[in-house]
């Protein structure tokens, strides 16, 4: 009789885990949909009303812009920094440390990220020149981002981290965990990512895709974020010294 009832005692607990398990999963993609739907939802529908309408709508105050923005992802950062920490999960899983060969790295992801989009622009501009007979601009940056001032700064160099441990790091390691696919995880990384760059126009967005692309096939590789942040600080800090 005890063999019995601690039978059915092991089997009641058997049974428990994938229900538990079944749960966490649900949370866990509720989750990500809500820190990509707050983090990048708001940077998304603006370039698509870029794309759409082809019309900036800098505001006249730029400085509150930019601070503005930095108070976003400073929020979004957070929000990830909790459900991290809810499951016993540091930033440091995510891949973000820091050593002299990160930073190396880095600074050599920035140049095979950069011919990766130099070779992706050509494609995309000789495919659509073909199809379409000319290039398609969107807004030029100078259009989109106005003349920043010293308040850009702390949101440039806080950029790199939002996007890569957000819908880099972050996203991409739920999708392979949940899904069990590196592929669908890179996918999604790259096309989440390059939407939100559509105020380029199509040519534009895509060619960063390529881009993108070299990014999230470097983390799947090596699971590590932080010379990936490297080489993206250096675009944008390239990209803010272009507008002043």
């Amino acid at each position: 009789m005890l063999d019995q009832l601690n039978n059915l005692t092991d089997a009641s607990t058997a049974k428990a885990p994938p229900q538990d398990m079944s749960a966490s999963r649900r949370l866990r993609w509720f989750e990500l949909a809500l820190l990509l739907s707050i983090a990048v939802g708001p940077y998304f529908l603006s370039s698509i009303h870029l794309l759409i309408t082809g019309q900036a709508t800098a505001p006249s105050a730029p400085e509150f812009r930019w601070t503005s923005s930095l108070l976003h992802e400073v929020t979004a950062l957070l929000l990830l920094g909790y459900i991290l920490s809810r499951r016993k999960v540091r930033f440091v899983d995510l891949g973000l440390r820091w050593s002299l060969f990160d930073l190396t790295s880095g600074l050599g992801l920035v140049i095979v990220s950069y011919c990766a989009y130099y070779a992706g622009y050509i494609v995309v501009h000789t495919i659509h020149h073909a199809i379409f007979g000319a290039a398609q601009g969107g807004v030029t940056a100078q259009a989109a981002f106005g003349h920043p001032g010293i308040s850009a700064i702390p949101f440039v160099l806080l950029n790199p981290f939002f996007e890569e441990l957000i819908v880099r790091a972050y996203l991409m390691t739920e999708i392979k965990e949940l899904t069990g696919s590196v592929t669908l995880s890179i996918a999604l990384s790259v096309a989440v990512q390059t939407t939100y760059h559509l105020y380029y126009g199509w040519e534009g967005a895509l060619s960063l895709g390529f881009q993108f692309l070299v990014f999230a096939l470097y983390y799947a590789v090596t699971r590590k974020a932080t010379p990936i942040i490297v080489a993206h600080s250096a675009f944008d800090l390239f990209f803010l010294f272009r507008l002043w």
